[in-house]
C-alpha cells in the first residue's frame, strides 16, 4: 500500500525524520557567561571562533561594571538563582565566592582540572583552591603590578626612570619635582597604599588575613601603607581624584597627572577608550621600591545553577587557550594566565602606544616573580573595612593606628561566623 505514491516503509522514515528534527535543534546546549567590561570586547573578537568550533553550544553574555556584576553575583548565589553558567571572578573577590558552596568542584569528572595546572603560574592556580583543597576557579588573566608613566613629564622633571623607582622617597622626590611644574605625582595617594598591602604579601598569607584566618590589618605592612599615602597626600603630590571617575579618566587624558600605579590591563583601557590621543606619551616601568604585585587578575568558574555545566567547562577551556589567551592580549591588554603563551613572538612586537616599548617581556617577567597570595572568605569585608579606615586617616588626617585599631576591632566582629 502507498500514500502519496511513497511505500508505507519510506513513510514511516521520513516520519521519525521529520520527528526527529525537533529534539536535534534542541541539542544546542545554551549558556551565558557573566563578566565585566573588558570581557565584551573580547568575546566579540573570540566566540565567532568557539560557536564554529563547537556549534552544538551557543555562548551569550551579560555584562556589568565591575563592582555590579559581583553584587549581582552575591545576590545570585544568595538566592540560587540569576547567574549565568560560566561566570568572571576578580581575585579580590574571589575567596568569598569560592567558599560560599555555589560554584562547581571543577577537580572531579568531567572536568578533571588537574590536567591543566601545568600551564598555570603555582600562585594563580592556588588562589582558584577552596578551603577544602579543591578547585574552582581557573585563571584566566594576571595583574602584574606597573608604574605606568607620562614621558614627557619624566623628561620634564630632569630624573632618570632608574632613579625614580628606586624607593618610595626617590618617588615622592619626583613628585616634588613635578609639582613644581604644576603636575601631580598621581590622582590618588590611596592607590599607593593599595599596592603596599598588595605586594609584600608573606608566603602563606592573604592580603588580609594570615595563614590561619587571623586579621593583618595591624601589621607593618598595613602600617606603613597607610602612613605613606598620608605623606603623599599632605605634601600635595596627589589631586585626591578617585579611579574610575569621569574626573579620573579626564585627568589622564589631560596628561595632569605624571604617573599611575595599575594592572597590565590597565593598558587597554588606556589605549581603547581612556586616552587614545595619549598614544606614544606613556610607559611602563617596574614598581617603585623593588616590589612584585598582583594588581587585579580574573578567574572563571561555573557555577551550580548551570543546567549545561559540560558546555560550560568547554567554553572556559576555550577561554584558556593559548590562541584565545594571545587574543585578549592584543585586544585588551588582558595578560595571559598560561605561561606557556610567554614565549610567542607577540612577547618581542613594539607596543605603538607605549612609543614602542616591548612591555609584555616586562609584564610577562613581573607576572612570574609574584608570590601566592591565599584568598579567603572575609576577603570582601576586609577590603571594604580597610577602605573606609584609609579614607578616614588620609582624608580627615585621623591617626592611623587608631584608624586601624578600629577597623580590626569591626573586622574580627564581621568575620566571626565565617
Amino acid at each position: 500500500m502507498t500514500f502519496w505514491g511513497v511505500s508505507m516503509n519510506l513513510q514511516l522514515i521520513l516520519l521519525l525524520t521529520i520527528l526527529a528534527i525537533p529534539s536535534q535543534l534542541s541539542a544546542v546546549s545554551k549558556i551565558r557567561f557573566d563578566a565585566f567590561p573588558d570581557y565584551d570586547s573580547h568575546l566579540k573578537s573570540v566566540l565567532p571562533s568557539f560557536h564554529s568550533s563547537q556549534s552544538s553550544v551557543e555562548v551569550s553574555f551579560i555584562m556589568n561594571n565591575h563592582d555590579d556584576h559581583h553584587t549581582k553575583l552575591t545576590n545570585n548565589l544568595a538566592t540560587g538563582s540569576g547567574a549565568g553558567d560560566v561566570v568572571a571572578v576578580d581575585i579580590s573577590r574571589l575567596g568569598a565566592f569560592i567558599n560560599s558552596g555555589g560554584f562547581v568542584n571543577l577537580d572531579q569528572a568531567p572536568y578533571n582540572s588537574q590536567s591543566l595546572e601545568k600551564y598555570f603560574p603555582a600562585y594563580a592556580w592556588n588562589q582558584g583552591k577552596g578551603s577544602d583543597g579543591k578547585q574552582y576557579a581557573i585563571p584566566t588573566d594576571l595583574g602584574p603590578g606597573l608604574l605606568y608613566f607620562r614621558r614627557d613629564h619624566l623628561q620634564a622633571s630632569g630624573m632618570k626612570l632608574d632613579k625614580v623607582i628606586e624607593d618610595w622617597d626617590s618617588f615622592l622626590a619626583w613628585g616634588h619635582q613635578l609639582k613644581k611644574n604644576g603636575v601631580a605625582l598621581i590622582a590618588d595617594a590611596e592607590d599607593i597604599a593599595l599596592l603596599m598591602i598588595y605586594s609584600g604579601v608573606e608566603d602563606g598569607n592573604g592580603i588580609f588575613f594570615d595563614g590561619k584566618g587571623k586579621s593583618l590589618l595591624l601589621s607593618d605592612r598595613f602600617i606603613n601603607a597607610v602612613n605613606l599615602a598620608k605623606k603623599v597626600r599632605k605634601e600635595g603630590l596627589d589631586l585626591n581624584v578617585r579611579s574610575w571617575t569621569n574626573e579620573w579618566y579626564q585627568v589622564l587624558r589631560e596628561g595632569k597627572v605624571a604617573s599611575q600605579l595599575s594592572g597590565a590591563w590597565l593598558l587597554g583601557h588606556l589605549q581603547n577608550w581612556i586616552a587614545p590621543k595619549s598614544k606614544g606619551m606613556w610607559g611602563v616601568a617596574n614598581l617603585p621600591n623593588k616590589v612584585y604585585g598582583s594588581w587585579g587578575g580574573s578567574f572563571l568558574s561555573i557555577t551550580k545553577q548551570s543546567k549545561n555545566p559540560k558546555a560550560a567547562w568547554d567554553f572556559i577551556n576555550f577561554m584558556v587557550m593559548p590562541k584565545t589567551q594571545m587574543q585578549g592580549l592584543k585586544k585588551i591588554a588582558a595578560f595571559p594566565a598560561r605561561v606557556d603563551t610567554y614565549k610567542d613572538p607577540m612577547f618581542q612586537e613594539k607596543i605603538p602606544y607605549l612609543n614602542g616599548q616591548k612591555a609584555r617581556i616586562l609584564f610577562a617577567e613581573i607576572a612570574q616573580k609574584i608570590k601566592p597570595i591565599k584568598p579567603f572568605k572575609g576577603d570582601p569585608i576586609a577590603r571594604t573595612i580597610f577602605l573606609n579606615a584609609l579614607e578616614e586617616a588620609v582624608d580627615q588626617g585621623r591617626d592611623t593606628k587608631t584608624v586601624l585599631q578600629e577597623a580590626n576591632s569591626l573586622l574580627k566582629r564581621r568575620t566571626r561566623r565565617l
